[in-house]
C-alpha cells in the first residue's frame, strides 16, 4: 500500500485549486463547502478587524476621559431647576424635535420609522446588487423620489421645522446630481456619488440630521427653550 503524496501549494481559492492543502492568502478568506454559493467565511477576518476596531475605539476613549474632565453640572437642586433644562447631549436631537411635534410622534413615531428604515433598506435589492440608486429604472426612480421629497418637505414646512428641511434639501440636491450624472462618462467625486445605494443615502441624511439637530439643541436654545446664539450670554 502505497502511502499518500500531500501538495502542500499556495493559492487564494481552495475551491478550484487542485491540491491537498492550501495556504490563503492573507486578504482572502475560506470558501465555504456549498459548491454554488457566493459566500466566504467571515470568520477570523472579519471578527479580527471588528475586535482591533473596538479596542482602538476604547482607546481614544480612555484617553479623552484622563484627559478632559466632563462637562458636569452641580448637583441637583429641587427649589431651583435650570432654564431650560436640557437632556444629555444624545438625547438633544430628541429633545429638539420635542419643541416641533407631539412627544409622541417626536419620541416614538419617528425614531422608530428611521430605525425601522435602516434595518430594512439595506436588504433591498438595489442594495444587495450593490447598484447605485439611478443605475436601473431611473425614471421610475426619480419619480418616487421626487414625490417622497416633496411630501416630506411639505411635512416639516407645515411644522415649521426649518433645522430639518435644510439638510434634507442638502442631501436631495446631491442625490439630483447623482440622477443626472452620466455613470460612463463621471469622474472623481460624481463618479462616486453615482454609485451610492439607496442605504447609503438614507444612512447619510440620518446622521447630518441627527447632527445638526443635536448640535441646534447643544448650542442655539437658550431660557424657555428659544433660538440664541451661542457667543452671546
Amino acid at each position: 500500500m502505497s502511502e499518500k503524496e500531500f501538495i502542500v501549494g499556495v493559492d487564494s481559492n481552495a475551491r478550484k485549486t487542485p491540491v491537498r492543502v492550501a495556504f490563503l492568502t492573507r486578504r482572502t478568506s475560506a470558501q465555504v463547502k456549498v459548491h454554488h454559493e457566493d459566500t466566504v467565511m467571515t470568520h477570523p477576518e472579519t471578527f479580527f478587524r471588528v475586535a482591533v476596531a473596538i479596542q482602538i475605539l476604547a482607546c481614544v476613549l480612555v484617553a479623552i476621559a484622563l484627559l478632559w474632565d466632563a462637562p458636569l453640572e452641580g448637583l441637583a437642586d429641587p427649589m431651583h431647576t435650570p432654564n431650560p433644562a436640557k437632556a444629555p447631549w444624545y438625547f438633544l436631537g430628541l429633545q429638539e424635535l420635542l419643541h416641533y411635534f407631539p412627544p409622541f410622534v417626536a419620541g416614538v413615531i419617528i425614531p422608530g420609522v428611521v430605525v425601522m428604515a435602516l434595518i430594512v433598506i439595506p436588504y433591498f435589492n438595489i442594495n444587495i446588487e450593490s447598484d447605485g440608486l439611478f443605475l436601473k429604472n431611473r425614471k421610475r426612480r426619480l419619480q418616487i423620489f421626487g414625490a417622497v421629497v416633496v411630501l416630506f418637505s411639505i411635512f416639516l414646512a407645515v411644522f415649521d421645522v426649518i433645522v430639518a428641511l435644510v439638510p434634507t434639501l442638502v442631501v436631495a440636491a446631491f442625490m439630483l446630481l447623482a440622477a443626472f450624472t452620466d455613470a460612463a462618462k463621471a469622474k472623481g467625486f460624481r463618479r462616486w456619488l453615482v454609485a451610492k445605494p439607496l442605504s447609503f443615502w438614507v444612512m447619510t441624511w440620518f446622521l447630518i440630521e441627527l447632527t445638526v439637530l443635536t448640535a441646534v439643541g447643544t448650542f442655539f436654545r437658550g431660557p424657555g427653550w428659544s433660538w440664541v446664539l451661542p457667543w452671546r450670554s
